[in-house]
């Protein structure tokens, strides 16, 4: 069998080391365009920060490791133009030559990848003005920041790449701005979300320009660069960085007559198969399934690349008996922002809204908690902010999204694993997690998510959120200490603190409907369950005062 791959990098070239494994007499060719076959392109960032200080450690194999150790015949600065279904063959042209020659093939797997976008705006080609996608791309970034001394960096898009590269050229003493349309950076997570990073970025000192985009760039006098925003702002900067997302590269592909979808990926099967039986498309370029709605989507992420790169070998090699294909994605990615780690899985709230045909994920409920990584009682203990979404007839998780410092992506991963194999709310109060002072608590986070939530399924108290309380007629009970009280509170809360609560209850009026806040949620659950068993119509504040700034921050017509 004769096994032409087209892109290396993660759904190429584990395709390729999997199809070998899978069989010694197959012949394995990989066409790569650029000069690296295989590189951790997730570490650029950390690259150009002088993290990681040699290039060489961010290639993953080599032409040589996979000629030598895997017999696959590797063929870098090598072009695909042309693919002919009918005749089974490609047209290649070797970039440092320009001879253009044809390879037939028994079995083609495409791996094209994806590209930064760089949108068409007035002095895009301005010298200075960078993406970040491949490891030629830093050298040419760290050789401006050398030669014209950069201390002024603009970063365009809050995104994942975006927020690292604003990390790295902070830690290398720049001055950084970060350049965001939405009114939060990270905008795949939920806005009250997003606001906590917002947040702390600007308490490590890195400039936002939020709710705006980039409408152009200028040369600047003596070297610089001007970025103008839509709302007639101007930033001057050393260097820009576009991080504004990408785009699948699809051109091979449709040229060729394969379908593509919706969403402008190459359309594939669960077995990776395109829409001619002896062509495969893996990674950044191919629509998946989204595993929590079904829905197609694009998901550019290593780990999914090489999971459908193994399916794919797994399959042109006749060992797809048990049927077993790709699953799907669930979108689970972390980020590291100057010692803050943000993490998510699943869906945010607001794509859940967008969904046109929500079909039975709907209706929903949420919940925030901010427990703390370890024990209390251990050194070191540092809140955490989570997020939870979860379906209201069963409890089936379908998304989360946490912010925080040590141990936020090893909840994440926990809960990823609980959306994969169709867990509930109930599941995560069940969970048996490792416990150690220095790690976690008895009742970890993960655990206490699962409490939160399955007392309001099992209707032991009802919650509201903040951004539905009702004006100044609205009652407000808070049942933190004094102290606390008076370091801040809500526009005409009571203040009754817990441990008061059944002595002054009868302050209290029985004719409304009361709102129960606390710090974090805890305390004021046990004065629901305190009043709801008096008679009291109540209902708890989800994420009590620590989640109440960031939402009032985008609806202030709550009290």
């Amino acid at each position: 069998m004769r096994i032409l791959i087209v892109g290396g990098v993660a759904g190429g070239a584990s395709c390729a080391a999997r199809a070998r494994r899978l069989s010694e007499t197959a012949e394995i060719i990989i066409f790569e365009r650029g000069p690296y076959v295989s590189f951790a392109n997730c570490g650029l960032p950390y690259h150009v920060g002088n993290v990681i200080t040699d290039e060489d450690d961010l290639l993953v194999a080599s032409p040589e490791l996979f000629r030598e150790r895997f017999n696959i015949d590797v063929r870098t600065r090598s072009n695909v133009r042309a693919i002919d279904p009918e005749e089974k063959k490609i047209e290649v042209e070797n970039l440092e030559t320009g001879d253009v020659y044809q390879e037939i093939y028994d079995a083609l797997v495409l791996a094209p990848g994806s590209e930064p976008i760089r949108p068409a705006l007035p002095g895009i080609e301005v010298p200075g003005i960078f993406t970040l996608w491949t490891i030629p791309d830093t050298r040419e970034i760290i050789q401006w920041i050398k030669q014209k001394d950069a201390r002024r960096v603009v970063v365009v898009g809050g995104g994942f790449i975006g927020l690292e590269m604003a990390e790295n050229l902070k830690r290398l003493g720049m001055e950084v701005t970060i350049v965001e349309m939405q009114d939060h950076v990270m905008p795949v997570f939920d806005s009250e979300m997003g606001l906590i990073i917002n947040e702390y970025l600007m308490e490590k000192g890195v400039e936002l320009c939020l709710g705006s985009p980039v409408s152009g760039f200028k040369q600047g006098t003596d070297n610089t660069l001007v970025v103008e925003i839509s709302t007639g702002k101007k930033i001057p900067a050393d260097l820009v960085i576009l991080s504004i997302g990408v785009r699948p590269r699809v051109e091979l592909a449709e040229n060729a007559g394969l379908g593509i979808g919706d969403f402008g990926g190459i359309r594939v099967d669960d077995q990776m198969r395109t829409s001619n039986p002896h062509i495969w498309a893996v990674g950044d370029a191919v629509e998946v399934k989204d595993v929590v709605t079904g829905t197609p989507t694009l998901v550019p992420l290593a780990g999914p690349a090489n999971r459908q790169g193994r399916i794919a070998a797994d399959v042109i090699a006749g060992k797809d008996s048990d049927g077993a294909g790709f699953r799907g994605v669930q979108a689970t990615a972390v980020c590291g922002i100057l010692g803050m780690t943000v993490a998510s899985t699943g869906k945010t709230e607001k794509q859940l809204q967008k969904l046109s045909e929500p079909g039975e994920l709907l209706p929903y409920e949420k919940i925030y908690l901010h427990p703390i990584n370890h024990a209390g009682y251990y050194p070191g203990a540092e809140r955490m902010s989570m997020k939870i979404i979860f379906r209201k007839k069963d409890g089936l998780i379908l998304g989360a999204q946490a912010v925080g410092k040590e141990g936020v992506e090893k909840r994440i991963d926990v809960i990823s694993m609980a959306i994969q194999m169709k867990g509930t709310i109930f599941d995560l109060e069940e969970a048996e997690l490792c416990y150690s002072p220095q790690y976690g608590s008895a009742k970890d986070p993960v655990n206490m998510a699962g409490m939160t939530a399955s007392n309001i399924l099992h209707g032991l108290v009802d919650v509201k959120h903040w951004q539905d309380l009702s004006g100044k007629d609205a009652f407000v009970l808070d049942v933190r200490d004094p102290d606390e009280y008076e370091k801040g509170h809500v526009d005409h809360a009571v203040n009754i603190p817990l441990n008061d609560l059944r002595r002054r209850m009868s302050e209290l009026p029985k004719e409304k409907e009361i709102s129960i806040h606390c710090l974090v949620g805890i305390r004021s659950y046990y004065a629901c369950r305190i009043l709801s068993q008096n008679g009291y119509r109540v209902k708890n504040l989800s994420g009590g005062s620590l989640t109440y700034p960031y939402v009032k921050q985008l609806n202030p017509q709550i009290p």
